[in-house]
């Protein structure tokens, strides 16, 4: 409910040559899989290949107050709009597709029996890459058997042999194929905050771990409070909701603990930075999707990483 995730790169992608362009994230439910098809084909042409297509499922609040339609089955519509995206973008036959919750043509009771099998007239890039975005366990398992790639928020290196590595493994099992860490690519969103002042580091994160643990979603079905809890801050992130959903946001920000921000972000000193970079360089992610509030600290990063490489 804020601007799209494709107008940007569009313009981005044209100011650019090298950098790669990916969605984090195109929501499904707001997207039929052939449109989303579409788009990633004819951006995956404007930027001679760089586009990385990232989606993924949003939350009921989101799909229902927003897009307007229904959010059940979540894991069997990734399955399946994975399913039509690839088959689309390989263009071996016309696309026909008999899902629980897609059927293409379209065979409701209100069809009028005049839809066609059709193929994409745009002839591009087999294999774009599909990334999904998953914290929940099944999401993450179906997430590494069926994607190229994964895109979790508020990652902990130091959680991922608890919290994880089971599911994603699982989920490489499933696919066969010899699918491993060699060939998916782990791309955690990682906030990076540089300030000598640690106190002012927190405060900066504090808002936005307040409204995704607070009010990104209703009592019972928020995932990033369940995440919370499955890191270990169950009482906090009970305290966190419980504020948040009562009006009382600064208070829900201030109870956010330094603890946890210090597991899914950097933040503090350049020199205290530097000593937890290697906790994120020596895990299994293979790309930092890192947000800064500046360009000098973007620099810093990366003269940080080609130090302790």
């Amino acid at each position: 409910y804020g601007s799209d995730a494709v107008t940007p790169l569009a313009w981005i992608g044209a100011q650019t040559k090298n950098i790669k362009l990916g969605t984090a994230i195109m929501q499904m439910p707001g997207r039929t899989p052939a449109n989303a098809a579409m788009t990633a084909m004819t951006l995956n042409q404007l930027s001679d290949g760089r586009f990385l297509m990232g989606l993924g499922l949003s939350g009921p609040q989101v799909v229902e107050g927003w897009h307007g339609v229904s959010y059940k089955m979540p894991l069997t519509r990734s399955r399946e709009y994975v399913e039509i995206v690839r088959a689309i973008f390989k263009r071996e036959d016309r696309l026909t597709y008999n899902g629980k919750l897609y059927q293409i043509p379209y065979q409701g009771e209100d069809a009028t029996g005049l839809g066609k099998p059709l193929k994409s007239t745009l002839h591009a890039q087999p294999d774009i890459p599909i990334y999904l975005a998953a914290i929940g366990p099944k999401n993450v398992q179906l997430t590494a058997e069926i994607a190229d790639g994964w895109l979790p928020i508020f990652f902990s290196p130091d959680k991922y042999d608890d919290i994880y590595k089971p599911y994603i493994e699982a989920g490489f099992a499933k696919a066969g194929g010899g699918k491993g860490y060699h060939n998916f690519d782990i791309a955690p969103t990682v906030s990076v905050v540089m300030n000598d002042n640690l106190d002012i580091c927190y405060n900066m994160l504090r808002p936005m771990l307040a409204l995704y643990i607070g009010g990104m979603g209703a009592k019972g079905k928020n995932f990033y409070y369940d995440l919370a809890c499955r890191y270990g801050y169950e009482a906090e992130a009970e305290e966190i909701q419980n504020l948040y959903l009562a009006g009382d946001k600064g208070a829900a920000m201030m109870k956010v603990p330094g603890a946890l921000i210090d597991e899914v972000a950097l933040v503090g000193p350049r020199e205290r930075i530097k000593e937890r970079l290697p906790l994120w360089l020596n895990s299994p992610i293979t790309t930092m999707n890192m947000t800064v509030f500046d360009i000098e600290t973007l620099r810093a990063m990366v003269e940080l990483v080609e130090e302790l490489s």
